[in-house]
């Protein structure tokens, strides 16, 4: 595939599906994890403060008809970065994203893609692709076939395994 579409763009073809994979402890600076960290929380009662146009587009998937899932393998103890992350998951659940989290101990006896991703519809796969230290590098598109059964599988077998976000406690 020659041409990289954006997330929105991609998730505005979905039909049915969304699932995305998420594996490291700790992802590029942010400024809303650096005032977590200082101390400041979220006024969810203040949505405008949080919602942002990533959130509009999980919801308006939704909307639609798309399920929309996320599931983040994490270490235990988890790192200040996942600790944030389960935090923040709230703003993911009220746009309508089904969240799961399996800690990294679980899933040593299972097949793991090399990296973070994206499925959508079954039928496409978008890869995250970062540096040893969480900086964005890039990101490719892959829709053979075979790859995407087997990542999709994958996928699967993570999820079934993972713990819904409401009941994981962080560790």
């Amino acid at each position: 595939m020659s041409s990289i579409p954006e997330f929105a763009e991609l998730l505005a073809d979905t039909v049915q599906s969304a699932a995305h994979l998420e594996m490291r402890d700790a992802y590029f600076t942010n400024p809303r994890f650096e005032a977590w960290q200082d101390g400041r929380r979220v006024d969810w009662d203040d949505r405008g403060s949080w919602w942002r146009p990533y959130h509009q587009n999980i919801a308006e998937a939704v909307a639609r008809g798309v399920h929309v899932r996320r599931v983040r393998i994490v270490s235990e103890p988890v790192t200040d970065y996942i600790a944030w992350e389960h935090y923040q998951t709230r703003a993911n659940v009220e746009a309508g994203e089904e969240v799961r989290w399996l800690p990294r101990h679980r899933a040593w006896d299972l097949l793991v893609p090399g990296t973070d991703l994206w499925i959508f519809d079954g039928r496409l796969i978008r890869v995250h692709h970062f540096s040893g230290g969480g900086e964005w590098v890039g990101k490719e598109l892959c829709d053979e076939p075979s790859t995407v059964s087997q990542h999709a599988a994958a996928y699967e077998r993570i999820w079934e395994r993972a713990t819904p976000h409401h009941q994981y406690e962080v560790k």
